[in-house]
């Protein structure tokens, strides 16, 4: 039975749940961020929760469940501020294939529709799913980053993305 997910903001209430899988995020796809389990297992509940008082952070729900997630940030000062970044992206193994990360990487385009013109992410290159999903969402590559991330001893290359963005949609 597979049910449209439910998409939203989430608030400071939603904290445990989102610590939860960010911290499950950093432990099954640890080359896929830029923070680690080990920074941020020791953040306090509270710390999460001030995340999500002044962050843009998308949720996909099937009842209860938060089985997704997606950040959103706009560029920082006066010459960027035209852009805006998607951070952060995971769906559980459990609902990878059953339609929730779609919804979720267009509600974060939705929002930051009224705020940028374009939309930029980065993705680890041997992330080929991910960057279909992008892809399917109306992203482009333009550019390719040489050892971007280093876990374990191993580095990995990134792949960056950027969607420019129609107000009028």
């Amino acid at each position: 039975m597979t049910r449209t997910p439910q998409i939203r903001r989430l608030t400071p209430a939603d904290a445990p749940q989102f610590r939860e899988i960010r911290l499950e995020a950093l432990q099954q796809a640890p080359e896929a961020f830029g923070s680690t389990f080990e920074q941020e297992c020791s953040l306090s509940l509270v710390q999460f929760e001030e995340v999500l008082a002044k962050s843009d952070v998308f949720g996909a729900f099937r009842g209860t469940d938060l089985l997704g997630m997606a950040g959103y940030r706009t560029q920082a000062g006066p010459k960027m501020a035209h852009k805006g970044y998607l951070w952060g992206m995971y769906v559980r193994a459990s609902a990878r294939g059953t339609g929730i990360a779609k919804p979720l990487v267009e509600a974060v385009l939705a929002h930051a529709r009224e705020r940028v013109e374009l939309v930029q992410l980065t993705v680890v290159k041997e992330n080929e799913r991910a960057q279909r999903l992008y892809r399917s969402c109306g992203f482009v590559a333009y550019g390719h980053e040489v050892h971007a991330l280093k876990q374990n001893g191993r580095y990995y290359d990134e792949v960056l993305m950027a969607a420019a963005l129609d107000p009028r949609n």
